[in-house]
């Protein structure tokens, strides 16, 4: 029985952790099949591409599919409550990762064609699997959670904006044959415009009008400085908090953010390294 656990434990550093030697190996081989899957999706959305070099494309497909299905068995068995892993956001990714090159077989018939091109998009999901190995990442989106209140009241205050200048830019705007037809299509313009994209299929021609949009134009710098303020300050907060953490991770709660030196899990409470 300790052998059996003591064998579970080294494959769960292996594959769960950054620290050893084989885990940073390990995680290197898995960032370059990830490279090679994304490269493999976007090639084959290249017409020509994909009509000269199809078979050769499949066969790779299978092998990068092979190899993310023998980490995604690898990932239940070094663990010792499997559901844990399979409902966590990785696990997800990694299943959705995986599937759809199975899930075609299953939809082989001509009808299906269109079917299988959507699903074959999912596999971008991989890309996903890389945010595991960026440490810093998980700063940002603590930053990112922390800030989410104070976005969505400020994104609410954006909206309203634009519906009472869409409004306006209508009243002024409808009688002048320039695009602004509705409100809804008023606010689509002030959205537009207010975010500095200004796609031009609409625009106003009266001088109120154009005076109006000159207005929406200045807020939008504006409009573009708070959220980037707002999480730039959480951000800055975030890492003022930080402290220095590995990447040990709980064989019972797959918990990842431990202070060195760590002997008990702070989540669930079990015993870290208890090899």
């Amino acid at each position: 029985m300790k052998k059996i656990k003591s064998w579970r434990h080294k494959l769960h550093e292996v594959i769960y952790e950054a620290d050893t030697p084989a885990g940073k190996t390990f995680d290197i081989f898995l960032l370059i099949i990830i490279i090679l899957s994304i490269v493999l999706v976007a090639l084959e959305s290249v017409e020509s591409i994909y009509a000269e070099y199809y078979k050769l494309l499949d066969h790779l497909e299978w092998t990068v599919t092979i190899l993310f299905t023998i980490e995604y068995i690898i990932r239940l068995i070094a663990v010792q409550k499997p559901l844990n892993y399979v409902f966590s956001f990785y696990g997800i990714i990694d299943f959705l990762s995986t599937i759809p090159k199975y899930v075609s077989l299953l939809l082989a018939g001509t009808q299906s064609l269109v079917a299988l091109r959507a699903l074959r998009l999912l596999r971008v999901f991989r890309i996903l699997k890389m945010t595991r190995y960026i440490g810093e990442s998980n700063v940002l989106v603590k930053a990112l959670i922390a800030s989410r209140a104070k976005i969505g009241v400020f994104i609410f205050g954006v909206l309203v904006v634009c519906v009472i200048f869409g409004t306006i830019m209508y009243m002024v705007e409808s009688n002048q044959n320039s695009g602004f037809t509705s409100i809804p299509e008023s606010i689509y313009w002030c959205i537009v415009t207010l975010t500095t994209v200004g796609y031009g299929d609409i625009a106003p021609i009266s001088p109120l009008g154009q005076f109006i949009a000159a207005c929406i134009m200045i807020m939008g710098y504006g409009v573009i400085a708070v959220p980037t303020g707002i999480v730039t300050a959480e951000f800055a907060d975030q890492n003022n908090k930080h402290i220095d953490e590995n990447t040990q991770a709980c064989l019972h709660c797959m918990e990842s953010s431990h202070i060195d030196n760590s002997i008990f899990c702070h989540k669930c409470g079990e015993k870290l390294n208890d090899v």
